[in-house]
C-alpha cells in the first residue's frame, strides 16, 4: 500500500522541522518538505492527506506571510484538506484576530510534544473523507480563554470556529463557503465595540446568515438579566458557568 503523504510548508529552514520529518517517515508516511514557496503546495492538495505548516514566531508582524497563510488556509479548506499550525502559544490570540479561519484547524504549541503529535498527526491522515461531516460552531466571544475551553470541552463532537469581537464573527460568516456553512452560534451577550445584540441585529437583517440558530453567551443567571437576554429572541441562552456536560447535552438537543 501506497504511503499517505504529508507536506510540511515552513518559512524558513528549522532543525525541528528536520527532526519532525524524521518522526513521520518512521511512522511510514511519506513526507515532503516545502520552504518559502508556498505558491507550489497548491499543486499537492490531490494526494496529500495532510499538511502541516510550521509558523515562524513573528509571523503575526509580517503582512506578507500572514497574506500567503490566509491563502493556504484557503486553499486547505477548498481541497477538504487537514491541516495543523505549529506555532508559539503566545502569538495565537494575536494571529487568530487577523486570521480567524485558523480556529478551524488544530493548533499545536511550540515546543512540540511528539508523544500528543503523533497521534493526532494520525487521527487527521486516517479521516474519512465521505464521513458524515461533524456540525460547525462559531463561538464568538471577547474572552480568549473562555472561548478556547469551550472549544476544548466540544471540538472532539463539533467543528469549532472562534472570533474574537462582533465584526470579526460578520466578516466570518460572509466568507464561510456554501458546503462549509455553520450550524450554530454561541455569541458573547457583552463585548466591547460591538456587543451580542448588535451583532444579533445584524445577523437577522442578512438573508446569508438569518438562518443561522444564536445563542447567547450570559455570565449573568438573573430573572431580570435573562429577561432582558430572551427579549431579543434569540434562539436560547447558556449561562457561562454552565459544567460541559450540561452544556454538551444543550447542543446536542439544538443540533438533533
Amino acid at each position: 500500500m501506497r504511503a499517505k503523504k504529508i507536506v510540511i510548508l515552513m518559512y524558513q529552514y528549522s532543525v525541528v522541522v528536520k527532526g519532525i520529518e524524521n518522526k513521520l517517515i518512521e511512522l511510514g508516511y511519506n513526507v515532503e518538505i516545502v520552504s518559502d514557496e508556498f505558491n507550489l503546495a497548491k499543486n499537492y492538495a490531490s494526494d496529500v492527506a495532510l499538511f502541516l505548516v510550521y509558523l515562524p514566531g513573528n509571523i503575526a508582524e509580517d503582512e506578507r506571510r500572514i497574506n500567503t497563510l490566509s491563502k493556504i488556509l484557503e486553499m486547505a479548506v477548498s481541497r477538504k484538506t487537514n491541516l495543523i499550525l505549529l506555532g508559539e502559544m503566545i502569538f495565537h490570540a494575536e494571529l487568530s484576530m487577523k486570521l480567524p479561519e485558523i480556529n478551524s484547524f488544530e493548533w499545536v504549541n511550540k515546543p512540540i510534544d511528539m508523544e500528543k503529535f503523533c497521534p493526532l498527526v494520525d487521527k487527521l491522515v486516517n479521516e474519512q473523507p465521505g464521513s458524515t461531516p461533524k456540525k460547525r460552531i462559531l463561538i464568538v466571544d471577547d474572552d480568549p480563554a473562555y472561548a478556547k475551553m469551550v472549544r476544548e470541552w466540544i471540538k472532539d463532537i463539533y467543528k469549532v470556529d472562534i472570533v474574537t469581537a462582533g465584526m470579526q464573527a460578520i466578516s466570518f460568516l460572509l466568507k464561510v463557503p456554501e458546503n462549509e456553512q455553520v450550524d450554530i452560534i454561541l455569541l458573547d451577550y457583552e463585548m466591547p465595540v460591538v456587543d451580542g445584540p448588535q451583532v444579533l441585529q445584524m445577523l437577522r437583517q442578512d438573508p446569508a446568515t438569518e438562518h443561522i440558530p444564536v445563542i447567547f453567551l450570559t455570565g449573568v443567571g438573573t430573572k431580570e438579566a435573562v429577561g432582558r437576554v430572551m427579549a431579543l429572541k434569540p434562539d436560547g441562552y447558556i449561562l457561562k458557568t454552565t459544567p460541559r456536560g450540561d452544556l454538551l447535552g444543550f447542543l446536542h438537543k439544538k443540533l438533533s
